[in-house]
Formats: structure tokens, C-alpha cells, sequence
């Protein structure tokens, strides 16, 4: 079905200071599949956090129009889709697992994921690279000294599992996933609890006890990927 073992992730990589301007990115490479990520810090919140001492941690997402294989309108022309915008509001939950919001001082991080190229996998792509991204941010902030100490920050990776011919598969590029019966995106952190789950049929409902397959590939897969923290 695929060269590389059905627990195996692609050859998986990150780039720092890409924008050297922000106060934290990333270029996260999966496979082919190529993220740009990068944290810009606001010195505000949204209105409901106003004057509670409290940060914010929130995610936008796009494609880049050649990131696919033809061109895709650019969403500040069309607006964005149903699918930008779900994307974009659990790659934000993801991350504010990440710190105790409290402990940011009362700072907007905005995380941009933009797909340079897409090849499958992209949402998860952008929580591990947004992620590793959004830590050098705040490490940045606590040494620019607008914030006093540097708080406890979890790690958060994310991966994609399948379900193709009755076979669990880790980590789907375009072509495995546009076979999948069965398509699934796990976010974890690094203690081994689970942030978000999205497990879809494509084709007909799958039996439970193929589940627990697709969570144990699915730890394998995030504990890799969180080698990078080191």
C-alpha cells in the first residue's frame, strides 16, 4: 500500500527564524507538506479579556494559492471557506493548552499557518510547527522582559491516522488520505493526554475495536514528533 512501514511517520523536520521579524516562526515540513508558521505578539486582547490580567492565544490559517496541485483562489479575494475556518479555531484550542493564559500578561499571540505546500496532513502540520513556533514567542517576550518569569509550557504535537482496506495508517499524505474509509486527526500533549480527537467515515461507519489501533498509532506518531522540543 505505501513504502514506508503503516506506523511510520514521513521524514519530519523544522526551520526557526524563517521570519526573523516575528517574535517566533517555523517551517514545519512533513512529508511534502510545508507549513509557514509565525507569532506576532499585540499589545491587546480581545474586549471579553479586557483588564483581567489574562493573555490570548488565537490562529489563522491559509493555502498558498499554488500549494495544491492547481491553483486555489486566495481567501482574501473569495473570503475565507467553512473548512479555513474550522481548521484555523482547533489549531487556536490546540494551543492554549499549551500555558496558563494568565501567566502571558494581557498580550494577544496570533499564530498564521500558511501552507506552502500541501501534501496531506496540513492542519496537524500547522499545531506542531504553531506550537513550537508560539514557544519561542514567549520565550522571546520573557526576554524582551515583558514578562517577568517564563511559564510552564506543555508540549502539543498533532497527527493524522487512517483506515484503509481495514488497515490502520499512520500519517496520510494526499494520496493515502484520498483512499482512507476512515480519516482521523489526534492532538496530544506531552504527558500523553489527549487535547482534541476528529475521526470521520468516509465510506461506511468502522468498528470500534479498530479505535485503540488508531490512538496507539496515533501516541507513537505525537511522541515522535515531540522530539523536536528538544
Amino acid at each position: 500500500m505505501q513504502e514506508r512501514p503503516i506506523d511510520s511517520l514521513r521524514t519530519f523536520s523544522v526551520e526557526y527564524d524563517v521570519q526573523p521579524q516575528a517574535e517566533g516562526s517555523v517551517l514545519m515540513r512533513m512529508g511534502n507538506t510545508h507549513v509557514l508558521c509565525a507569532v506576532s505578539v499585540e499589545a491587546k486582547v480581545p474586549s471579553f479579556l479586557a483588564g483581567k490580567g489574562q493573555g490570548w492565544i488565537t490562529a489563522e490559517y491559509g493555502m498558498l494559492p499554488r500549494a495544491t496541485h492547481t491553483r486555489g483562489r486566495r481567501e482574501a479575494v473569495s473570503g475565507r471557506s467553512g473548512r479555513t475556518y474550522e481548521i484555523q479555531r482547533l489549531i487556536g484550542r490546540s494551543l492554549r493548552m499549551m500555558v496558563d493564559l494568565n501567566e502571558l500578561g494581557e498580550y494577544t499571540y496570533r499564530v498564521d499557518c500558511d501552507v506552502i505546500n500541501a501534501d496531506g496532513g496540513t492542519r496537524c502540520a500547522s499545531i506542531t510547527g504553531g506550537a513550537l513556533a508560539l514557544r519561542q514567542a514567549i520565550e522571546s517576550m520573557v526576554a524582551q522582559g515583558k514578562i517577568a518569569t517564563l511559564p510552564e509550557i506543555l508540549p502539543v504535537a498533532a497527527i493524522s491516522v487512517g483506515v484503509i482496506g481495514g488497515e490502520v495508517v499512520l500519517d496520510l499524505d494526499y494520496a493515502l488520505d484520498s483512499s482512507a474509509d476512515v480519516d482521523a486527526n489526534f492532538v496530544m500533549c506531552g504527558d500523553g493526554r489527549w487535547i482534541e480527537i476528529q475521526s470521520t467515515a468516509e465510506g461506511q461507519p468502522f468498528a470500534p475495536e479498530l479505535f485503540p489501533q488508531m490512538a496507539a498509532f496515533a501516541t507513537k506518531g505525537v511522541y515522535e514528533l515531540l522530539t523536536l522540543w528538544k
